[in-house]
């Protein structure tokens, strides 16, 4: 890659909306030291980031004490980051030079016990969106590594719930047919906030063709994952993420693509979990040592290829952000 095109694509990137639909720090309330780290998406240039602040079966009470936890931290360093209510809030951040923060929940797990006032409780709190469920079955819906007996009548409740908060559904980590019936239903784009494309390379977590056509056809967006394991071979490189944005787009086009990249900032408490690693998998699925995941500074590299590929500014300008604000104005409102 030349020097010539990469700065070609930093350029280009100065110049328009980047957002990161899902990142994860460390899941400790009381440990705020990895926070700081959040600057490398300043230095990369992206505006937006989706932090995630709870997964799986991890108890109702963490995902509160960690949101309440970041919350508390953004806040108190109001001078670089800003809290999103709403899209004036990214705008605003953008012009002040802020990195834009929102937060994501992956699976309806906390709202087992059939409390749909949780959804506005994690709206007002920040969340902008959930996934149905995390790799395991939960009482909305099947996970990608369980025998998936399809959307329950609680999770058509949270699909009806989360419309009229406007809280967007994410079909990530969930089973095929959970998945294909939470797009039939949806009144809203549903996204797969981090997913690849299983032609790309095979993976439970990836997703077939006729999925990325329905979410593509109810308006929905797939953001690409930088996890090694998804994108092949251990390999979370800038070339092989484009090629993965390269293969949905030739698949539905660069109106329904974006930039997920998944970055573990502490990839062994993540190994070290028994949650993530127990409940969250089934017996020889998950992952065996180290993983891989691509950090921000991947972004200028991903559009230097994507030019190279022949995609023009106002594509790359959709997979970069554009996509993902579109869904939001249609389920956040203005």
């Amino acid at each position: 890659m030349t020097e010539a095109a990469m700065e070609k694509a930093r350029t280009l990137i100065a110049d328009c909306l980047v957002w990161d639909n899902h990142a994860c720090m460390p899941l400790r309330p009381d440990d705020d030291g990895h926070l700081p780290q959040m600057e490398s998406y300043r230095t990369a240039g992206v505006d937006v980031v989706s932090l995630n602040v709870g997964f799986g079966a991890q108890p109702l009470d963490s995902h509160i004490q960690v949101l309440a936890a970041f919350r508390r931290w953004f806040s108190a360093h109001a001078d670089r980051y800003a809290l999103v209510a709403g899209l004036a809030d990214i705008d605003r951040a953008r012009r002040d030079g802020k990195l834009a923060i929102l937060f994501d929940i992956e699976g309806m797990a906390p709202l087992d016990a059939g409390d749909h006032g949780l959804i506005a409780r994690f709206h007002d709190l920040g969340v902008r969106w959930m996934s149905v469920a995390y790799n395991r079955n939960n009482a909305a819906g099947g996970g990608c590594y369980d025998a998936d007996t399809g959307l329950t009548s609680h999770g058509r409740r949270i699909l009806a719930e989360s419309k009229r908060v406007g809280m967007v559904v994410c079909c990530s980590h969930t089973g095929h047919r959970t998945a294909r019936e939470v797009i039939d239903r949806a009144d809203n784009p549903v996204i797969f906030s981090h997913s690849n494309p299983a032609a790309a390379h095979a993976h439970p977590r990836n997703i077939p063709g006729d999925l990325i056509r329905a979410c593509a056809a109810n308006g929905g967006v797939i953001g690409i994952s930088g996890v090694s394991v998804l994108l092949g071979d251990r390999d979370c490189q800038a070339e092989t993420i484009a090629r993965h944005i390269d293969h949905v787009a030739q698949c539905v086009g660069a109106d329904h693509v974006g930039i997920a990249l998944d970055h573990v900032f502490d990839e062994m408490e993540f190994l070290d979990d028994p949650i993530a690693l127990g409940s969250a998998f089934p017996s020889g699925a998950a992952p065996a040592g180290p993983i891989k995941t691509a950090p921000p500074s991947v972004v200028p590299g991903v559009v230097a290829v994507l030019l190279g590929r022949g995609y023009g500014d106002a594509e790359v300008r959709k997979i970069l952000g554009g996509n993902w604000r579109r869904v939001a104005e249609q389920v956040w409102g203005a």
